[in-house]
């Protein structure tokens, strides 16, 4: 009964089983069921191939831009060589070209009167203080009346010369009485020419009395007052500056000084002033100060209000042309060793130049030496680079 059961359930479940009464596998099912493992398997595997491969390509790729991005772009210029005027700044201090100290030349005495002040504008000849003179006018008078009296004398003589002259011829004199009349007029003519001297010197003492120009110009200084007694010796009474002409007397270096020349035309520019005035170098310092090294440049400048003796001015100064080099002032690098550019060369690759510099423009600073105009130069960013670094270039156009 029981084999009996176990057919028939085969035959309507369409199940296979073993003597045993175990159902059977199927082989075909597994043979498809190792078919899709395999390729399970050799879908991993490519999949971990991928992703190796993109780790490790893509990590030389990003290192390759990293090293890349780290490269600095900078902007070069190639300076050439541009023709400049030469121009030397220096400063100084305003001055009378020529100072012309007035004191007392006479016997002196009390001042009277005071006729101009600092600033006034005085001609030759003019009376700048009065100083009293009635001691001495009376002295002139006495004098005067000297000149009269010995005139007279000398009159009386003449007189008595004349009637010996007449007398000799008959008789009535000796020739030794006519040359003691002789004498005695020529004695009496002498004593009037003394008076009419010492006459002349009294007045011309009255006249060095008052206190006067002896050139047209400006009054700088008045060191006088009212009711001061002055002689010789009380020292410079009044200041002029002669004809108004001012100067500037600029500080210059050795160098410097040894560019310029006698006649050159310098732009003065007073403190405050605000105005710019043309002058000439009119005299070089023939010596230079041991210790600072420096000497002197005398500027003539014409009268102006503005130009005040004392006051403090700069100077540029025209030293002729020079042909050289020009860089911006960011491309010009300094340290303890000196003034220094980097230059680009043909790798890439920087590197430090010494260079010396001149002239400041508007425009650039002149570099004297070091550089042949056309090199590659790093024209900013030049304070984070170190000899040898990489770089890229950006060429920029030269300042004209």
């Amino acid at each position: 009964m029981n084999y009996d059961s176990k057919i028939e359930a085969h035959a309507g479940g369409h199940e296979s089983f073993d003597a045993t009464g175990n159902p059977l596998v199927d082989d075909a099912h597994d043979r498809a069921s190792r078919r899709w493992i395999w390729i399970v398997a050799v879908v991993v595997l490519a999949l971990v191939v991928a992703v190796w491969f993109f780790v490790h390509g893509g990590t030389d790729e990003s290192a390759a831009g990293k090293d890349a991005a780290q490269v600095p772009v900078v902007s070069v210029v190639v300076p050439g060589r541009s023709i400049v005027a030469g121009e030397i700044s220096a400063t100084g201090s305003l001055a009378a070209r020529r100072s012309m100290p007035v004191g007392s030349v006479g016997e002196g005495g009390e001042v009277r009167e005071i006729r101009v002040e600092a600033g006034d504008w005085v001609q030759q000849g003019q009376v700048l203080a009065v100083i009293d003179r009635s001691v001495q006018t009376q002295a002139a008078a006495s004098q005067s009346a000297q000149v009269a009296v010995a005139a007279a004398d000398a009159r009386i003589a003449q007189s008595n010369l004349d009637r010996g002259l007449k007398l000799v011829d008959r008789g009535f004199i000796s020739k030794a009485d006519i040359d003691r009349l002789t004498a005695t007029r020529d004695a009496a003519v002498a004593r009037v020419d003394v008076a009419r001297a010492t006459l002349g010197q009294l007045r011309a003492q009255n006249a060095r009395l008052n206190i006067v120009a002896p050139a047209a110009g400006l009054v700088l200084e008045r060191n006088v007052e009212m009711g001061q007694v002055v002689s010789g010796g009380s020292g410079v009474l009044f200041r002029l500056a002669k004809g108004g002409e001012m100067e500037l007397l600029a500080n210059l270096s050795e160098d410097d000084l040894a560019a310029l020349s006698v006649g050159v035309e310098a732009k003065v520019t007073p403190v405050g002033s605000g105005r710019t005035f043309i002058g000439q170098v009119w005299q070089l310092s023939p010596i230079i100060d041991t210790t600072t090294r420096q000497g002197t440049a005398r500027i003539a400048l014409k009268f102006d209000p503005a130009l005040r003796p004392g006051g403090f001015a700069s100077a540029v100064i025209e030293s002729g042309a020079v042909v050289a080099p020009m860089l911006p002032e960011s491309a010009i690098q300094s340290d303890a060793k000196g003034a220094f550019v980097y230059v680009v060369d043909t790798a890439g690759k920087v590197h430090r130049r010494p260079v010396k510099t001149g002239l400041v423009t508007g425009n650039g600073i002149i570099v004297t030496s070091g550089l042949a105009g056309n090199e590659k130069i790093v024209l900013r960013a030049g304070g984070f680079l170190n000899d040898g670094d990489k770089v890229k270039t950006r060429l920029v156009a030269a300042a004209n």
